[in-house]
């Protein structure tokens, strides 16, 4: 994948896990809190990695 691409897909995980983790909060829910704040985690680092590929110029 590409540095956009990456960046699209962290921006959307990121999105993901801040709703999940807003609604275990609401809901009491410890289990989907803790996938939304995974989730965020996980998107910071697809953004990283697109940010890297954008400084390689996608070589790796």
């Amino acid at each position: 994948m590409g540095e956009f691409t990456d960046k699209l897909a962290a921006a959307g995980n990121k999105v993901a896990g801040n709703v999940k983790e807003a609604i275990g909060k609401a809901t009491d829910n410890e289990r989907l809190e803790a996938e939304g704040e995974a989730q965020q985690v996980k998107g910071t680092g697809q953004d990283v990695k697109g940010s890297v590929k954008g400084a390689l110029g996608d070589k790796i």
